[in-house]
């Protein structure tokens, strides 16, 4: 005779008392090591945060590898000493704390969520990424209470066109933060492909430089995401347009690919499969096989064939430049956005 299945708030309390002793296996492993477990809040957790902390769960979920394997295996130089073992995530509504809830359950780490309570969030930990909207950083991090619980902190920017300079003004209105024990802000722009663990996220080199451990444990968080260059802050908001920007780009040239396929009779889901493959594959002999994408273009392009045609047809058609301008475009916009500025995708041409 079959057992009868248990009730299901018998499970979710089961589960709930495992996540809890897991998380406390975790802060006595780092008692033990001296160190005091770590914890990183999402100040403002939409759909980049979220995709942000998934990485890193995936990334302190227990693998498949045996305990023995790990041992032998030789240490990482660029993971940092201590990673984080203890998130939360800030909203203002429950219908997003409940998303974050539902998108992160299936991994053993679990995240603490803060309704409006964004204080007591960032009192509590040692990193924050501010991952709101540009326009409401001022509102979010003003104030004598916010300043305080800053204090030695790294705060981590995931914002457009909002500058490390404007947020110290925000945090900072009657001066410069401190030399010592104030805030560190990190400036970093990822993409909508985190989501995928495919994001390219650009860090601003900071000035003065960031400590060792403060900088690999800002690289860490964004290596969980997708590949990460750092350079200098003057070129953040061009790299927010390349890369924030950029998949929508990417997006309306791979539908304007199908479109044309399904034109001439391919049916639409295998186009769009087709489409976006063949875009993978070319993205793959420039970034696996290092190979310029004029080559590429040339390798496809043999004389009196489909593609020169159709090539002839992109040059004729302006796209080159139509593309460069776009980025251009976001480039301004990115910069307008920082400042504050209403309006700035008006008609400018």
């Amino acid at each position: 005779m079959a057992r009868d299945l248990a009730p299901d708030w018998i499970l979710k309390e089961t589960m709930a008392i495992q996540a809890q002793s897991a998380q406390w296996f975790k802060d006595k492993q780092a008692e033990f090591a001296g160190e005091k477990p770590l914890t990183l809040t999402v100040l403002g957790c939409g759909d980049l945060g979220t995709a942000i902390l998934s990485g890193i769960f995936d990334s302190l979920s227990p693998s498949d590898v045996p305990d023995q394997a790990k041992a032998l295996a030789p240490a990482d130089p660029s993971t940092p000493a201590r990673l984080p073992t203890r998130f939360s995530a800030c909203v203002t509504r429950p219908e997003s704390g409940k998303r974050i809830q539902d998108e992160l359950a299936k991994y053993e780490t679990k995240v603490t969520i803060h309704e409006n309570n964004n204080l007591q969030a960032v009192q509590d930990a040692d990193v924050v990424i501010l991952g709101c909207k540009p326009e409401l950083a001022e509102r979010i991090l003003r104030g004598n209470e916010m300043r305080s619980a800053l204090q030695g902190k790294v705060l981590i920017s995931i914002l457009a066109g909002v500058t490390e300079a404007q947020l110290s003004s925000i945090i900072y209105p009657k001066g410069p933060a401190p030399a010592f024990g104030g805030c560190r802000i990190v400036r970093a722009m990822p993409n909508i492909a985190a989501t995928v663990r495919e994001s390219m996220t650009v860090i601003a080199k900071s000035d003065p430089p960031l400590s060792e451990e403060t900088d690999k444990l800002v690289t860490w968080i964004f290596t969980r995401i997708g590949r990460v260059v750092h350079l200098p802050s003057e070129n953040m908001d061009a790299c927010t347009a390349l890369c924030g920007s950029g998949p929508g780009f990417v997006a309306i040239m791979l539908e304007s690919m199908v479109a044309g396929a399904v034109a001439m009779g391919v049916p639409r889901e295998e186009a769009y499969i087709m489409a976006a493959q063949t875009m993978r594959g070319t993205t793959g002999l420039v970034l696996q096989g290092g190979e310029h994408p004029a080559l590429v273009r040339d390798r496809v392009m043999t004389p009196g064939g489909c593609t020169v045609g159709g090539m002839l047809v992109l040059e004729e058609g302006g796209l080159r430049g139509t593309i460069a301008k776009a980025v251009r475009e976001a480039t301004v916009v990115a910069s307008q956005l920082g400042e504050g500025k209403q309006g700035v995708n008006g008609t400018r041409f």
